[in-house]
């Protein structure tokens, strides 16, 4: 059996690996989205220095529209958010598909209207609902009431957070940490 002497988890200090640079020099804007075929949550997040930042958040309610016209809805208020606050990447909740085929397929469109806002270029992601759960309450299987209040303070914001608008805050906040986390790896892999 080989004896290796390896650092315990415990002795692990963020802040001693996190360079000082941690999200570029002016830092890093990241968009949020939570699609939905009759309300779509938005939320923006600035990163710097490993620091999460509320930026704004809301929702794009198209609930009394025709469908198609829902989708043109959705796409026009994504652009328009993606011209005011300049993200630099976009994080959007991958579509849960449950029992009812007709849902996920109007979610799977409204996603779709949203992404196709996106100017090419820039970065993309999507996340599980349940990996956003977990990266922001510790339980996969967190209920939308547990979400809203550990957005609420993580972020220390004073106001009640609508549902839609507290799951895209929390589709930012997953991504800005498996952000920070990939950067963190990087610096420990080249002082390996």
């Amino acid at each position: 059996m080989r004896n290796s002497r390896t650092s315990s988890w415990r002795a692990y200090r963020p802040e001693a690996a996190q360079p000082a640079d941690a999200g570029g020099a002016s830092g890093c804007r990241i968009l949020g989205l939570d699609p939905g075929s009759r309300r779509t949550g938005y939320g923006v997040l600035a990163w710097r220095a490993g620091e999460y930042v509320h930026v704004t958040h809301g929702c794009i309610d198209v609930s009394g529209l025709e469908f198609a016209a829902r989708l043109r809805r959705i796409f026009e208020a994504v652009q328009s958010l993606i011209a005011e606050h300049v993200p630099d990447e976009v994080a959007v909740e991958r579509v849960f598909v449950s029992r009812n085929a007709d849902s996920a397929l109007k979610l799977g469109q409204a996603r779709g209207a949203a992404l196709a806002a996106v100017p090419v270029g820039t970065a993309t992601f999507e996340y599980a609902p349940r990996a956003v759960k977990l990266a922001v309450v510790g339980f996969g299987a967190a209920e939308k009431g547990q979400v809203g209040h550990m957005i609420a303070r993580l972020l220390a914001l004073d106001a009640r957070v609508p549902v839609d608008a507290a799951d895209a805050l929390a589709v930012a906040l997953c991504h800005a940490q498996a952000r920070r986390l990939a950067l963190l790896m990087r610096v420990s892999g080249r002082r390996a």
